[in-house]
């Protein structure tokens, strides 16, 4: 999977996430380091990566509609500690098939994941009418 880390995820978490076969850059690596969310989705939508983040902010559905972006991974560890952080991100990483999580909002805690899909399109939206 591509994964683009936010910023307020450690740089370590690249090497071992790319250890276990995923495509990773982060936020530092693209000059986004204070930069608003829209701009850091903007980028991770260009280049069809998964944020991974901690921000409640890319859970607001009204901003960032699932099914209009490659995917957000917000995690919620029981603390945020950075080592807390990095294994509880590792230990989803290598669990998950993360690519059933595409276009979607995946909220991952403890011990469940919720996960919102996009609306699927309207009969209007494929060209059928309620005729057909």
């Amino acid at each position: 999977m591509r994964i683009k880390l936010d910023e307020n995820l450690s740089r370590h978490l690249k090497g071992t996430l790319t250890a276990i076969g995923h495509d990773v850059e982060t936020a530092a690596d693209e000059g986004l380091l204070s930069q608003p969310d829209s701009e850091v989705a903007a980028a991770a939508k260009r280049e069809d990566r998964v944020i991974f983040t901690l921000d409640l902010d890319f859970a607001d559905v009204r901003r960032f509609p699932p099914g209009e972006h490659p995917g957000v991974v917000l995690s919620r560890p029981p603390t945020f500690g950075p080592l807390t952080v990095n294994k509880f991100i590792e230990r989803f990483a290598q669990q998950a098939d993360l690519d059933e999580l595409a276009g979607a909002l995946a909220i991952v805690e403890p011990h469940r994941v919720r996960i919102r899909r996009g609306e699927p399109p309207s009969d209007e939206a494929l060209g059928h009418s309620h005729g057909d």
